[in-house]
């Protein structure tokens, strides 16, 4: 793995003076160096040996559905959220003929009022869902990671802001959370203990790492949570925004690439291996991001550290798997670890890709002054402050919504 993460991390540039000069490919020139030319073109070929190449390098093969999925009411509450929401909890269970089994929990809030389905946010949760409400019946959950300090009642509501469940249904959206550590708790040593388990006699064996990562795992949780959503008569499946945070927006990134049900998909300060340019080399890199989280990635993507400029791809390839949809790239001033600018460039260089669809894309390659969001097919914000998810990040990823929903 190459140096510890304090050496690594000595060498992390804040300074656009020593970004080094690099060259971004077209995600339009396919493999046979044929160019692209529209979009049936991009659809039924280009966009095919992209997502093989993501696969192969970056964050592995998709698991399939299980051979069985079965959803549990576990508890429902109708007069949630001072009497404005229906809650409900559910556990979606997994199993496989061989007897494997799994399961995750999932927090569902709905408008009370609505007088027919609503379209829905579905994100990953940190720490447990019971850490996105003040609500103190909800259950405590993310025990799959195992000492996890926040599985307890002290921690109950303590993210509350980030999650906004209030405004949201106030608006007359619903919204879903799961706990990512009940997909893969998040430890290099979490595959036993992963839904990789439901599918491998030895999920820690290397083998399965060559072929898959925890991303890959949170970003199929999200899809078997949005197969939930369809059996939900309140939600209306067809205008689902998938969302995370961090890492978690790094995966809301790769759900939205493999999993083309999700209508809008947003990055909230995702940076190395999320939206971010690697071969920026700013802030957050290959071999910092490594050092900490190799579980993160397959093996294969090892070969970039220290070593992004011989990357085939980067990471506007990623966005450019999501055209035509709409997408947000979300940044923070103060959040120079996930570079801002690098995330911006991401959405600047996707938009050839949309370009094929006749969608305009952000319409600028100059980064917007802070707190001045640029709204479309490609959207984009940076937020004053510091890396989280807050009101105003949500303000215009509502703001979006009501445009596309």
């Amino acid at each position: 793995m190459g140096r510890s993460y304090e050496e690594a991390v000595k060498e992390v540039n804040y300074d656009e003076a020593k970004v080094p000069a690099y060259t971004l490919s077209s995600p339009l020139a396919g493999k046979d160096g044929v160019r692209v030319k529209n979009a049936f073109e991009w659809v039924n070929f280009r966009r095919g040996e992209i997502l093989d190449l993501y696969k192969k390098e970056v964050y592995g093969e998709v698991p399939p559905r299980p051979d069985s999925v079965w959803f549990e009411l576990v508890s429902r509450k109708d007069d949630a959220l001072e009497n404005t929401a229906v809650r409900k909890e559910v556990r979606v269970h997994f199993g496989m003929n061989n007897g494997r089994k799994h399961f995750m929990d999932l927090l569902l809030y709905l408008p009370k009022t609505a007088k027919g389905p609503v379209p829905a946010f579905l994100g990953l949760c940190f720490k447990g869902y019971h850490v996105t409400t003040d609500e103190k019946d909800v259950r405590l959950t993310g025990g799959n990671l195992a000492g996890n300090p926040d599985f307890k009642d002290e921690s109950r509501g303590n993210s509350l802001e980030r999650w906004s469940h209030r405004e949201l249904i106030r608006r007359g959206y619903a919204a879903a959370t799961v706990c990512y550590h009940d997909l893969f708790p998040d430890c290099k040593d979490g595959w036993n203990q992963s839904i990789y388990s439901l599918f491998y006699a030895d999920p820690a064996a290397p083998s399965v790492h060559e072929k898959h990562s925890a991303i890959g795992a949170w970003a199929w949780g999200l899809s078997r949570a949005l197969d939930y959503l369809e059996t939900e008569p309140m939600v209306n499946a067809a205008e689902v925004a998938v969302h995370g945070h961090s890492r978690l927006g790094k995966t809301a990134l790769w759900a939205g690439a493999t999993d083309r049900r999700f209508r809008l998909v947003i990055s909230n300060d995702s940076g190395c291996g999320g939206a971010a340019l690697f071969k920026r080399c700013f802030g957050e890199v290959v071999e910092v991001i490594l050092s900490n989280f190799p579980h993160w990635f397959v093996t294969s993507f090892e070969k970039y550290s220290r070593n992004e400029a011989s990357m085939p791809f980067d990471q506007h390839f990623l966005i450019s798997l999501i055209a035509p949809r709409p997408v947000c790239i979300a940044s923070a001033t103060g959040d120079l670890w996930a570079d801002p600018k690098g995330e911006f460039l991401s959405g600047v260089h996707a938009a050839e890709v949309y370009g094929l669809f006749g969608a305009r894309g952000l319409g600028t390659d100059v980064m917007p002054p802070p707190d001045t969001p640029i709204t479309g097919e490609i959207s984009y914000h940076n937020r004053t402050g510091k890396h989280d998810q807050t009101a105003a990040d949500w303000a215009h990823y509502l703001a979006l919504a009501d445009l596309y929903f």
